[in-house]
């Protein structure tokens, strides 16, 4: 079997996996971080997102050993060591974006990378565009776009005390 070196939410990881071991499986299974949901197996609901290298993916469509050599964060990662939320956190918490909260963790990943890719501010128009991958089945996506749009301005300050993904 392959061994497999990464940082999963700045701790490093070494294990053996099997080749086909998807990158869900991996976060899930011996790591224990199930805060990364698997929705569909198919790439089409977003619930797995999670950032590697700086981007994020959905992690049902990446197997563990592309990860090899990676740095992944997950949802379990993106708070401070003292509990301080991640300002995408807060918000999503700040303005109800969420009901059952399986979608979640993904849409907060993959909001965080929304935010990172436009430095330059975001429209609500650009807000739903860059969550098409992402599906919710509990609500209407306006508290979402809400709270992504109040997160931006708090995204922007330096220095970060939580993980800048």
């Amino acid at each position: 079997m392959p061994q497999l070196s990464l940082t999963v939410n700045n701790q490093p990881v070494t294990a053996e996996v099997e080749a086909r071991t998807l990158l869900v499986d991996f976060l899930r299974g011996p790591l224990g971080l199930t805060g990364t949901h698997v929705g569909c197996d198919t790439s089409q609901c977003g619930a797995c997102v999670v950032s590697l290298d700086g981007k994020s993916v959905k992690s049902c469509a990446v197997l563990a050993v592309q990860a090899d050599g990676g740095h992944v964060t997950t949802i379990e990662g993106l708070a401070a060591a003292d509990g301080t939320l991640h300002p995408m956190q807060a918000m999503f918490r700040e303005h109800h974006a969420l009901q059952c909260g399986f979608c979640t963790s993904g849409m907060v990943m993959s909001a965080i990378d929304l935010v990172k890719t436009h430095p330059e501010g975001l429209t609500e128009a650009q807000i739903r565009h860059g969550l098409e991958g992402n599906l919710c089945r509990c609500t209407g996506y306006h508290n979402i776009v809400k709270a992504i749009a109040a997160a931006w301005p708090l995204m922007q300050s330096e220095p970060l005390p939580y993980a800048a993904v």
